[in-house]
């Protein structure tokens, strides 16, 4: 329902207050909170006030409109000139305030002293309302400060874990990077090892050294072996002197290695020099060679700006290994000069029996220690007879050669009681299991008499002989041979006898000869055979020397050989001659 309008005329300043007064009794009866009562207050006033700026008289019209259920309702202000006719409930108000609780348009007339004190309270409830926004404001700044300063922290922190992840993986993968070519290295370094330590040759390990340094570890290589100028001194050729960087000859003074460049390398282990005179543009690194004692100096150039402080670790680790295998190196070529000149001393200078041609050969092994085992002989006896040996004791070395020695001297004196083959072999047999148990030998005799067609031998697990007839046919003595000596049992060597007429041939020979790791040693007798059987009887007797060395040639196709080898070539002729 809708309160019956009046009017009330807005002429001056005191129906301004009047008319405030009275509707801000019915907006405060109304209950309408503080803040809308001083808005619509505010609102009105200054409406009025435009009213009393304008032309002519105005009025107010209030009016209550009330809800349904009669509990709450709206006030509405309209303002007009005073000649306007009577609004229609219908037209939009200028000002409305919605009404919490049921109120009424009391009479404008009241008392201005109340009325300006009731403005005063609606100052003051406002202001309070005022203060506490102003209170919940600074309560909800101070959060809001809190929690930027929160999110400041946060995106603090945020940032300095995201800059510790990225430190980490930055770490991580130089660690990876680093591990990676700690490996490389570490995988050159064992595989040069294995490649410069497969020989014993010095020049074959140099090679190798260069091969595997040229060019990716080094722009440039040069070795400084002491032992050379001294050999080279020692034979009195004149020479040109050859000049070596400071460097070398400082690492060769001091035993450390040095680095020679215009800036410091800072490398570990390594002493900084200046700049080669020699060589001034170079950056060069000079590494002792040593084993047992220092043996040279290797002089490496960088293959960029500088050596890198790892690659140097390498480096210095690898020449420590080269030294060492270049001192073995020496010490087998020593080892196996005086191994092979102890051999040769013991070999025998053939005799020139009537009836009988002589040739041998002796060969040392070309690879490893295989040297000092195998031997020949050749001797007349007290009755005229030839004993004609062939030997090898198992073992390489100073230490074969000589129980190769011991066998020899003590063969020929059991030879002096005119023993046959068989029973010299078992006396050397139970005298090596006695002096020697822990080495064996093979052995063949084969006694040759003068007059006599034919040829008493016996064998000691030594390769067959191969023996050629006057009408040119060859067959190989496969009679089942003793027992190796030295073998700890006892046994008897038993003879055999071959028919051997005058141009008639028996070859002698050790198992370097015919045996190879590949085919065995049927198939090298068998060459063997073969190339005996090629020469003719003429050869065989003008020139003895050359038909063992065309013996040989077939089966030393290579020039490398695993194991020594002795050939005895034995050639019958009628008595008389030779």
């Amino acid at each position: 329902m809708t309160a019956t309008p009046d009017a009330w005329k807005i002429t001056s300043v005191t129906d301004v207050v009047e008319a405030r007064a009275a509707l801000d009794r019915v907006v405060t009866a109304a209950a309408v909170p503080p803040l809308e009562r001083a808005r619509f207050l505010t609102a009105l006033t200054a409406r009025l006030r435009g009213c009393l700026d304008g032309d002519g008289d105005w009025e107010l019209v209030p009016s209550v409109r009330q809800a349904a259920d009669g509990s709450a309702g709206r006030l509405d202000v309209t303002l007009r000139p005073v000649a306007t006719t009577r609004p229609d409930v219908a037209d939009e108000p200028d000002l409305t305030c919605p009404l919490p609780e049921p109120a009424d348009i009391p009479d404008k007339d009241v008392p201005l002293p109340p009325a300006l004190l009731h403005a005063d309270d609606n100052t003051a409830a406002v202001l309070s309302l005022f203060d506490e926004q102003e209170r919940l404001l600074r309560l909800h700044r101070e959060e809001l400060h809190q929690t930027n300063q929160g999110v400041l922290a946060l995106h603090t922190d945020l940032e300095a874990a995201s800059r510790v992840q990225r430190e980490l993986l930055e770490a991580e993968r130089a660690a990876r990077a680093e591990a990676e070519r700690a490996r490389r290295l570490l995988t050159f370094l064992t595989d040069a090892s294995a490649a410069i330590t497969a020989s014993l040759n010095p020049a074959a390990i140099l090679r190798s050294l260069a091969d595997l340094l040229v060019p990716e570890y080094a722009e440039h290589l040069d070795v400084w072996l002491f032992d050379e100028e001294e050999e080279q001194n020692g034979e009195g050729r004149p020479q040109r002197v050859r000049q070596h960087a400071a460097a070398a000859v400082t690492a060769a003074r001091t035993g450390r290695p040095q680095h020679a460049a215009a800036h410091p390398g800072e490398l570990p282990g390594v002493d900084d020099l200046p700049p080669s005179v020699l060589f001034p543009d170079r950056v060069l690194l000079a590494i002792p060679l040593a084993a047992r004692r220092l043996l040279g100096v290797l002089t490496l150039t960088a293959p960029g700006p500088r050596f890198d402080p790892d690659t140097s670790v390498m480096l210095v680790e690898l020449a420590r290994r080269v030294g060492v295998a270049l001192d073995n190196a020496r010490r087998y070529e020593q080892y196996r000069d005086t191994a092979e000149a102890l051999q040769r001393a013991q070999l025998t200078q053939l005799p020139t029996p009537s009836g009988l041609l002589l040739a041998a050969r002796y060969l040392p092994a070309t690879r490893g220690l295989n040297i000092g085992g195998d031997w020949y002989d050749a001797f007349l006896q007290p009755d005229g007879s030839l004993l004609a040996v062939i030997g090898d004791v198992t073992g390489h070395g100073l230490h074969a050669a000589v129980v190769m020695g011991q066998l020899r001297t003590a063969l020929r004196a059991y030879a002096v009681e005119n023993d046959s083959p068989g029973q010299i072999l078992t006396r050397l047999h139970r005298m090596l299991s006695h002096l020697q148990p822990e080495l064996y030998a093979t052995a063949m005799i084969a006694r040759f008499r003068p007059g006599e067609p034919e040829v008493v031998w016996s064998s000691a697990g030594h390769p067959p002989a191969v023996v050629r007839g006057a009408d040119g046919s060859v067959r190989v003595l496969e009679t089942r041979p003793g027992v190796m000596l030295g073998i700890p049992m006892p046994f008897e060597h038993t003879d055999h006898r071959v028919d051997l007429p005058a141009g008639s041939s028996l070859v002698l020979y050790t198992d370097g000869l015919v045996e190879r790791r590949a085919r065995g040693i049927d198939a090298g007798i068998e060459r063997l055979g073969q190339a005996l059987g090629a020469l003719s009887t003429p050869e065989l007797e003008q020139n003895p020397e050359a038909a063992a060395d065309a013996l040989l040639k077939p089966l030393l196709h290579d020039s490398e050989r695993d194991d020594d080898i002795c050939l005895l070539l034995c050639h019958t002729v009628p008595p008389g001659e030779g």
